[in-house]
């Protein structure tokens, strides 16, 4: 599987899945703290979180369909399709999280919305493996030979070294 969009050399998508995981987690936290009697303002910073989230899950699961036109129709095409399937369902209980408080005044958040968000984090939690069965299955197929002469100098230098340069 060689992915469209890269830098570097590395794939972008997983990358990207990243920040939304993270921030997912930050905006329970924050709900977590809010219910259990934190201050009011941990609420609304958790609800902006995970707005924040919601978006940068847009852009991971655009790069993911993206890189899906070029996944070979193996077993490598079905944990994809299934690693991306469960990040927007992720996203899917975040959204609905997000639209139950968005008519609360100060966005607080609930026992119930905790549940939610713990649920999805549980789901994520089942993309986080699959992502990481993704990327062992691209490294196989992309392994290249390595070794620690790739930190020296290059094998055609000349013979006096690496930067040094030759009395005459």
């Amino acid at each position: 599987m060689q992915s469209r969009l890269r830098v570097h050399g590395h794939p972008i998508q997983p990358m990207l899945v990243t920040f939304p995981f993270g921030l997912f987690v930050c905006a329970t936290v924050f709900d977590l703290t809010d219910v259990l009697g934190g201050p009011a303002m941990l609420g609304l910073v958790g609800y902006w979180t995970a707005v924040a989230a919601l978006f940068a899950a847009g852009l991971a699961v655009a790069a993911g369909m993206v890189d899906l036109w070029d996944v070979p129709g193996d077993r490598t095409r079905r944990t994809a399709v299934t690693f991306n399937l469960v990040n927007a369902s992720v996203a899917v209980l975040f959204v609905f999280g997000a639209l139950m408080r968005s008519g609360v005044p100060e966005h607080g958040a609930t026992g119930a919305l905790v549940l939610i968000e713990l649920m999805g984090l549980l789901v994520g939690a089942v993309g986080v493996r699959l992502g990481a069965s993704l990327v062992r299955q691209f490294d196989q197929r992309n392994a290249e030979p390595t070794s620690f002469d790739g930190f020296g100098p290059p094998a055609t230098s000349v013979a006096g070294g690496f930067g040094r340069r030759r009395s005459r």
